[in-house]
C-alpha cells in the first residue's frame, strides 16, 4: 500500500523561518546604521579626506621626481667625475715611480677631471662621495699626511664591510705613526671586529697584537693572539701569532 504524504505541510526549517526572517532584518538594520554613520562621518570629513589623500599623492610623486631627476641624475655625474681620479689612482698603485704625481692628480684633479676632495665636497648625498672619501685618506695615509688621513677615514661611511674594515685599520695605522698606540689598538680591535673575513680580521688582530705587546697590554695581546691562530688558522698572519703568543703569556 503506497504511502501518502500529506501536501502543504511545514518542515522544521519552515518553521523557524520568521524567527530567521527577524534575525536577518536585524542584522540588515544594523548594517544599514553603521554604514549611514560611516557615510556621516565620510560628508562630514570629507575636505580632510581629500586634502590627507592629496598631501600622500603629492608626497609620492615628489619622492619619485627627487628621485629620477635629482639623485639618478646626480649619481651618473658623479660617477663619470670620479672615473678619471680612480684611474690616476690606480697607476699610482701600480707604478710606484710615478707615485707621488698621480695621487696629487688623483687628490686635487688635473685641471679638466675633479679630483677625489673636490668630488667628496660635491657629491655629499651620493655613494660616489663616501668612495672618494675612503680614497682621500688611503692617499693622505701613505704620504704622510696622517692628520689628514684620520679626518678623511673618519668621514667616510661604509655600505661595503670590507671597505669599512679598511677604513678602521687605516686610522689605526696613522695613530701608530702619531705613536698614540692606546688610540691605534682601538681602531685595530674595531677593525677586526667590524666584519669579520679571512682578509681583514687576520691583518688588524695581528696588528692590534703587536701594538699592545708595546703598551704592556699582554692579556688584550694574547686574546687577539688567540682569536687569530683558534678561527684563522691558515692565514698567513698565524705563523707570526705563535710566536708573539708565547711572548704575551710569560
Amino acid at each position: 500500500m503506497a504511502t501518502y504524504k500529506k501536501r502543504g505541510g511545514k518542515t522544521k526549517s519552515q518553521e523557524r523561518a520568521p524567527e530567521q526572517d527577524s534575525v536577518t532584518a536585524e542584522v540588515f538594520t544594523t548594517l544599514d546604521t553603521t554604514a549611514g554613520r560611516a557615510e556621516a562621518w565620510v560628508a562630514r570629513n570629507q575636505k580632510y579626506i581629500l586634502l590627507s589623500i592629496g598631501s600622500v599623492a603629492i608626497a609620492v610623486l615628489g619622492y619619485l621626481a627627487y628621485m629620477n631627476f635629482v639623485v639618478k641624475p646626480m649619481n651618473e655625474e658623479s660617477t663619470n667625475a670620479i672615473a678619471q681620479a680612480q684611474a690616476y689612482f690606480k697607476e699610482g698603485l701600480e707604478d710606484p715611480t710615478v707615485q707621488d704625481s698621480l695621487y696629487n692628480l688623483a687628490l686635487n684633479g688635473d685641471g679638466v677631471a675633479p679630483g677625489f676632495i673636490q668630488i667628496a665636497e660635491t657629491y655629499g648625498s651620493a655613494s660616489v662621495s663616501q668612495l672618494a672619501t675612503y680614497n682621500a685618506g688611503m692617499i693622505f695615509l701613505q704620504q704622510g699626511e696622517f692628520d689628514k688621513a684620520i679626518a678623511y677615514l673618519d668621514a667616510f661611511t661604509a655600505d661595503d664591510p670590507l671597505l669599512g674594515a679598511l677604513a678602521l685599520g687605516g686610522i689605526g695605522d696613522a695613530f701608530t705613526e702619531l705613536n698614540q698606540l692606546n688610540d691605534a689598538l682601538g681602531y685595530y680591535s674595531k677593525a677586526a671586529s667590524f666584519a669579520e673575513n679571512k682578509l681583514t680580521t687576520p691583518r688588524f688582530l695581528l696588528k692590534g697584537a703587536q701594538v699592545a705587546l708595546e703598551i704592556g697590554e699582554n692579556k688584550k695581546a694574547a686574546s687577539m693572539l688567540s682569536t687569530l691562530n683558534n678561527d684563522y688558522g691558515d692565514a698567513p698572519e698565524a705563523s707570526k701569532a705563535k710566536v708573539l703568543l708565547a711572548q704575551a703569556q710569560n
